[in-house]
């Protein structure tokens, strides 16, 4: 293996104005050697400054002599101020590169919240400064959404896995029998991992562009109308009252009705675990602007922090972990409904004016033109 050390920036800098240097004195030096005599010499005899060949020989060894002396100084001048210049321009620069350098290694070894300084270094160090504060901020919250989800997936899955173990070796051991009660406890527990397996089986699809879409001419008031009747239900259960305001106005939009029934279900569950026995939810659509349908689920419950509304799409984000394990929330849901939303060329917003005043889940979606069938198509983003 060879011992060779790369050259560092202040080398590089040097050598590059040296050999500037040194080739503009060289070609000064050709020049004046070869054109400078001859030059001198005519202009000596033109204003008849001695005739004698003696003569003429001394004067333009003169010449010559005091050229080189003048070239070599100018060489050895040039020289030193390039040494000064490149050693103060490199000085300069080199400490923003070795920040960025050190704040690289620190990230290589998992220290993902290091950051750098802006340090006038100039607009090109300071853009490249910022880009990488930037990518070490995606990479932390990354990391944070990964060690997140890990601990989530850990607690979601640990509750229904103990159960079916403990009533398995109650079975296996005849402490308890098979009976209707036993058989509801464990279909559900593993309906509950049934459905934790398919909500990350979606948002993984949904996060590589793979969604596939049924789409076909779908009511607007069909749509909402299915999705209320679907939750009535579980509403009463709960005391909430669930309120639908749709007319025949708000038109058709091209859809695959299994994936927005999944949208609304997903908004009409999630208004439902945060809203007190009392509340009220209301599912509504009206049109907006031409081309464009609103669908809307306003419920009167905890509302929604300024803090938590930019992460509320996030996977495994849960504003209030401890509530939302108890309420049965993966955290999966709004991530799963703003990637079919958008899918479907729509956008998928939220809104509350506070904690404890209420929040409204907005999917907004162009209307349906007819322009003939619609196809199995697959959405790639």
């Amino acid at each position: 293996m060879s011992g060779h050390r790369p050259r560092g920036l202040a080398s590089r800098f040097f050598l590059a104005q040296a050999i500037v240097v040194i080739a503009s004195i060289l070609a000064a030096v050709l020049a004046a050697s070869l054109a400078g005599p001859a030059i001198f010499h005519e202009h000596l005899l033109r204003a008849g400054a001695g005739q004698g060949a003696t003569q003429l020989m001394h004067v333009e060894q003169a010449y010559r002599d005091t050229n080189l002396w003048t070239l070599g100084v100018a060489l050895a001048t040039a020289l030193v101020c390039a040494l000064g210049v490149t050693w103060l321009f490199t000085r300069r620069l080199q400490r923003p590169i070795d920040a960025l350098a050190q704040a690289a290694q620190a990230m290589a070894r998992g220290r993902f919240d290091t950051r750098v300084p802006a340090m006038g270094a100039g607009a090109e160090v300071d853009a490249l400064a910022g880009a990488f504060n930037t990518m070490a901020a995606q990479l932390e919250r990354t990391e944070d959404t990964r060690r997140r989800m890990l601990s989530d997936l850990a607690h979601e899955m640990r509750t229904p896995i103990s159960v079916l173990t403990v009533y398995l070796e109650a079975l296996q051991d005849g402490v308890a029998h098979w009976d209707a009660t036993t058989s509801e406890l464990m279909g559900d527990q593993l309906a509950r991992l049934t459905r934790l397996v398919e909500d990350i089986h979606d948002v993984s699809r949904a996060e590589e562009g793979r969604i596939v879409l049924e789409r076909a001419e779908q009511p607007v008031v069909e749509l909402v109308r299915a999705a209320a009747e679907t939750h009535r239900e579980a509403y009463a259960a709960e005391g909430v009252a669930l309120n639908v305001d749709v007319g025949e106005a708000a038109g058709d939009i091209s859809a695959d009705r299994q994936r927005m029934g999944q949208v609304l279900g997903n908004l009409l569950s999630n208004a439902l675990r945060h809203t007190p026995p009392g509340g009220q939810v209301t599912l509504s659509a009206i049109r907006q602007v031409p081309g464009r349908v609103a669908i809307r689920v306003a419920d009167t419950g905890d509302g929604i922090s300024p803090e938590q509304l930019p992460h509320l799409f996030e996977r495994f984000y849960r504003g209030d972990t401890a509530r939302d394990r108890d309420h049965g929330g993966s955290g999966i849901g709004l991530t799963i409904s703003k990637a079919l939303t958008e899918a479907h060329g729509g956008r998928l917003t939220a809104a509350s004016p506070g904690v404890g005043q209420g929040a409204v889940f907005t999917v907004e979606l162009p209307t349906h033109h007819r322009t003939g069938p619609s196809p199995t198509t697959e959405i790639a983003r």
